[in-house]
């Protein structure tokens, strides 16, 4: 698959993997894209090119994905001394803040997909006027976050300390990773994704598939799965100086429409909202042309 040339940036003793196009676009503002849990920077094949015509364009890979590091997990519960990354929203958050400071070196635009878009609303409290805007390209809503457990079944409520103890477990988490992450699974995962079918392809299984196959790869898998208390979108809108631009995709199977309109008459913040017909949890991938066109009106207004 073409693309831009990957490069590698140490921080805090890890590889972290990112890509550019358009860097001798001349202009005030650059975007970076910040992929979601399971993908890569290759996630955004459809839209950085384009986006790249009117300002320098980063892609990013999140530490535990793509080719950046995947250092063994560290959890809440593990002994303080222990070595390892907390695959947390601070953590990750911390890395695009510090990668936009020490290598992007201009004001940023940060696009987010699914957890993408809470690192990218947390950054920006982070980066504070060195960020002009965050764009949620579907959004991930952590429906089974702590915080969140009042709305669950209470079944799932009764049963919510047999779970973390469960998952706590490395053998199993990495036996559910080995399942998760294979072919079959995938394909069906995508299924829902992407309801319309548009752009599920070989070049999208193949970058899903071919960092999962890596060592470290059930490390990230082991980390998320144990995070039951961290940010919540709504949570980081409250007071947020930044504007923000909503893109969702109406058929979205995890994360649904009416959460958004929920959260534009709530969030002062929040300046628009598109839902785009007959896609899922993946606009910018599924439907490319039609979120290219919403983000490039959206660089236009940061500019």
């Amino acid at each position: 698959m073409g693309g831009p040339e990957n490069h590698l940036w140490q921080w805090q003793g890890l590889d972290v993997a990112w890509n550019l196009e358009g860097e001798k676009i001349n202009s005030p503002i650059s975007i970076v894209l910040i992929h979601g849990f399971g993908a890569c920077k290759e996630h955004w094949r459809n839209n950085q090119s384009a986006l790249s015509q009117y300002a320098p364009c980063f892609a990013i890979d999140l530490i535990g994905f793509g080719n950046s590091s995947q250092p063994k997990a560290k959890l809440k519960s593990n002994p303080q001394n222990q070595i390892g990354f907390t695959y947390n929203f601070d953590n990750w958050s911390n890395q695009i803040n510090d990668f936009c400071n020490e290598v992007v070196k201009t004001p940023v635009l940060l696009v987010g997909n699914s957890i993408g878009s809470v690192i990218a609303l947390r950054a920006s409290q982070l980066l504070k006027q060195n960020c002009r805007g965050v764009v949620l390209a579907g959004c991930a809503t952590r429906a089974l976050d702590d915080k969140r457990l009042k709305e669950q079944p209470q079944i799932l409520r009764w049963t919510r300390p047999l779970l973390k103890t469960l998952v706590r477990q490395r053998w199993l988490s990495i036996n559910l990773f080995r399942n998760a992450s294979s072919p079959g699974v995938i394909k069906k995962v995508l299924k829902q994704a992407y309801p319309s079918g548009t752009n599920v392809d070989d070049a999208l299984l193949e970058l899903l598939q071919k960092p999962s196959k890596r060592e470290g790869a059930p490390e990230a898998f082991h980390g998320f799965i144990n995070l039951f208390d961290d940010h919540l979108a709504p949570q980081l809108l409250v007071n947020l100086s930044v504007p923000v631009y909503l893109i969702w995709g109406e058929k979205d199977p995890w994360e649904p429409v009416s959460e958004a309109k929920k959260w534009i008459k709530t969030f002062s913040c929040i300046r628009s909202l598109e839902i785009i017909s007959d896609v899922g949890h993946c606009p910018h991938d599924e439907a490319p042309e039609d979120v290219n066109r919403l983000l490039v009106k959206v660089i236009q207004q940061a500019t």
